[in-house]
């Protein structure tokens, strides 16, 4: 018997994470709640603060008071186009103490070091900067530095953390907030563009692998409509989200029920 019953992995893909908000909300009207959290990106944003006590109501406010504005803080050229200065202060806000012990759920967070290139998955120890270097999309945001090291975004090596959390679950949700998609050739002419879709093709290819250890795998497909940046577009991502989760609710429970006849019978 594994110490947790049901473990939750989110994926990174930028505002395409506030679908987990969804997922969750989903979850919890028809009777569910992980014991066990995972996140990349994203994901460990909203893994952070669903693990930290908040509801996905709550959740959702705060994305609804975010920014483009205020998440970017100009940095120095050489180091990267922004600081993670305003995700810092809110995660300060928001989660009392500055400590994986502290949060309610156990939690795992996905990081890539820069230094090694290799990927870091932390659950215990400070928090906030794990969080922030998580979430660090090359590129975009500075790297953040840890005892000596710089790290970025997990998504870079393992954008859906689920190896870590497979041992101790019984069972495994993945969300998946980045499936494969086409994109339009104006999209890859210009040097973002380029740059854009090289992290995600890296992330695409680093997914499969995670997903194979799922028990279930959610994808809101629907996201693909949305940009990494497009945090106005909150209602309708958290919409998809909700709406992927519940259509598989009664997969979820057939599987449920089958891993425990399994488990009595052993």
């Amino acid at each position: 018997m594994k110490p947790y019953k049901l473990g939750l992995a989110l994926s990174g893909g930028g505002a395409r994470g506030i679908a987990h908000i969804g997922v969750l909300q989903a979850l919890e009207d028809h009777g569910y709640r992980p014991d066990i959290l995972s996140g990349t990106s994203a994901g460990a944003i909203a893994a952070v603060l669903y693990a930290a006590g908040h509801s996905p109501v709550e959740m959702l406010a705060f994305v609804k008071q975010a920014s483009l504005f205020k998440l970017f803080k100009v940095g120095l050229p050489y180091a990267g186009l922004t600081k993670h200065t305003y995700l810092r202060q809110r995660l300060e806000e928001l989660i009392e103490e500055d400590s994986f012990e502290a949060l309610k759920i156990p939690l795992h967070v996905a990081m890539s070091c820069l230094n090694s290139g290799t990927l870091e998955v932390r659950s215990s120890g400070p928090l906030y900067d794990a969080i922030t270097a998580s979430s660090a999309i090359p590129l975009i945001f500075q790297p953040t530095e840890i005892d000596g090291k710089l790290y970025v975004d997990g998504g870079l090596l393992e954008n859906l953390p689920v190896a870590s959390i497979r041992e101790q679950a019984d069972f495994v949700i993945g969300v998946n907030v980045m499936p494969t998609s086409q994109v339009d050739k104006k999209a890859i002419q210009h040097v973002f563009g380029i740059a854009q879709r090289c992290f995600d093709l890296s992330i695409l290819a680093n997914t499969q692998p995670s997903l194979d250890l799922c028990d279930l795998t959610v994808e809101p497909t629907d996201v693909r409509n949305y940009t990494i940046l497009q945090l106005s577009k909150y209602q309708q991502l958290y919409d998809i989200g909700y709406r992927a989760m519940a259509e598989q609710i009664g997969t979820l429970k057939e599987l449920l029920l089958q891993k425990e006849d399994t488990a009595s019978g052993s």
